[in-house]
């Protein structure tokens, strides 16, 4: 099943048509999600009943979230996943053509093709709880999108789903240069074997790292070590409110950048606007050290609910606010 979306596809990037050899700086494979989101006067209890106190729609999914937080920073994005054409999908569709990012390589398919997922935000504990629904297919298909698509793309961010066509465009990026940057949350079969050791920008929480390498106790600065190999760009561990742990090409030795103090709110996306972000600038040729600190930057800020969008993705304009409130922050307690 192959062919590009009809309705989903319509407004390319004003960048992605200027006929460079290059004209994409981020193409996404992984998951589209439809977020519900319940705020909640507390976690509830089984038998109980509590009132919503607020509640919102959001495009999320791994790549969904991460493709608004590039677009923000100026990237221009695509998808090529799996599209629909049911009412969640002309939802995400619409969200994702208004931030500028294009479809044209999306995977028609007539029986849906995002996740609906519903989250229970608990202010109380500052934590979230995910009950995701999948109907269908996600992530790439085990034949698209073309290799000229891989190819004339920066930045490939690929996740956990739709192992096949995952691998298959990793192999493709690493013939024709792209480089490849990863967002693995669980492992979903044999073929991720195959696919970690290609990926060039590693970015996974702690939680998958412990149960990749069967070690539950794992500190995230021994989890980087373990994860390094020689092809690899760099490794991020990421490790929410106790910052991330990450070595680059650059240097042999791993690095602590601590978060950013906010006051959480709701943590979901928070990783997906890292990799997002972190693509954007990987594609702009900014230095990993400045990937790092502005994406952990967006983390916090999405976190923290502190952005001028209803989707709760930050721009840059925001994150070069909080870097400069930090930056004085620092410079008067020294």
């Amino acid at each position: 099943m192959n062919g590009g979306a009809t309705d989903a596809a319509a407004i390319p990037h004003p960048a992605a048509i200027q006929g460079d050899k290059q004209s994409l700086d981020v193409l996404a494979l992984g998951s589209l999600a439809v977020d519900d989101v319940l705020y909640l006067e507390r976690f509830p209890q089984p038998e109980e009943k509590l009132t919503v106190t607020h509640r919102v729609r959001r495009c999320g999914g791994l790549a969904g979230t991460a493709l608004l937080a590039a677009a923000r920073f100026g990237a221009c994005c695509a998808y090529a996943g799996w599209f629909g054409d049911d009412e969640l999908c002309r939802f995400i569709g619409s969200r994702l053509r208004r931030e500028g990012i294009d479809l044209r390589h999306a995977v028609a398919w007539s029986g849906g093709g995002v996740i609906h997922s519903t989250i229970l935000v608990d202010p109380v504990h500052h934590t979230r709880t995910v009950l995701a629904y999948r109907r269908g297919e996600a992530g790439p298909s085990a034949d698209a999108p073309p290799f000229e698509v891989i190819g004339d793309s920066k930045v490939l961010l690929i996740d956990h789903h739709g192992l096949p066509g995952t691998l298959r465009a990793v192999r493709g990026a690493k013939e024709r240069g792209t480089a490849i940057v990863a967002d693995f949350e669980r492992d979903s079969g044999p073929l991720l074997t195959e696919i970690v050791p290609l990926v060039d920008h590693l970015i996974v929480g702690l939680r998958f790292a412990r149960s990749w390498l069967h070690r539950p106790d794992l500190h995230p600065r021994d989890a980087v070590d373990i994860l390094w190999n020689r092809h690899r760009q760099a490794v991020v561990i990421t490790h929410g409110e106790h910052g991330c742990y990450w070595r680059g090409r650059e240097g042999e030795t791993v690095r602590h950048q601590a978060a950013y103090s906010v006051r959480a709110r709701d943590t979901t996306g928070c990783g997906d606007v890292f990799h997002g972000v972190y693509c954007a600038l990987l594609a702009r040729g900014c230095p990993i050290d400045e990937r790092i600190r502005k994406a952990s930057a967006a983390a916090a800020l999405r976190a923290a609910g502190e952005t001028d969008h209803p989707d709760g993705v930050p721009d840059e304009r925001a994150v070069e606010c909080l870097l400069r409130r930090s930056d004085s922050d620092n410079a008067t307690s020294a």
